[in-house]
């Protein structure tokens, strides 16, 4: 016998049919219509704001976190001494050379230069962010901060 449109069935026991509930006893959900025995379920239009009870339990069981995380980014912070250990010449320092010199993560949108140590080769920092103590240094050395 061939496959065609007409003969087609599902696979035995793929489907089921559908639980017709309240349809008396011959039904074979005779007497509590499969519902159970009593309670607010079992009644008609009983799971009604039945999801709302459920919520405040769920409510209570989340930590109670104070405050909010900011989506402003913060600079990542690099020491004077880190950087004179990084750059031992003379040089021009930018985000992507402080990335390269992994001073800073790869994906730092932002960087800091704070004053931690000591500065003694002229460096020109170029859209990194410096503290004041840290272009004083800078300018003292002979570099220049923009």
């Amino acid at each position: 016998m061939t496959i065609q449109m007409h003969n087609i069935k599902p696979a035995k026991g793929s489907t089921t049919r559908k639980l017709r509930i309240g349809r008396g006893n011959a039904s074979g959900h005779g007497t509590t219509a499969g519902k159970g025995t009593k309670g607010q379920r079992a009644r008609s239009g009983g799971r009604n704001k039945l999801k709302l009870k459920g919520i405040r339990a769920m409510l209570l069981s989340f930590p109670k976190n104070c405050g909010f995380k900011s989506l402003y980014v913060k600079a990542e912070t690099v020491t004077l001494e880190k950087l004179t250990k990084a750059f031992a010449q003379p040089a021009t320092i930018t985000l992507a050379a402080l990335k390269k010199a992994e001073l800073v993560g790869k994906r730092a949108l932002s960087a800091k230069i704070i004053g931690k140590g000591e500065i003694k080769v002229a460096y020109i920092l170029q859209g990194v962010a410096a503290t004041k103590s840290v272009s004083e240094a800078v300018e003292k050395a002979g570099g220049k901060v923009s």
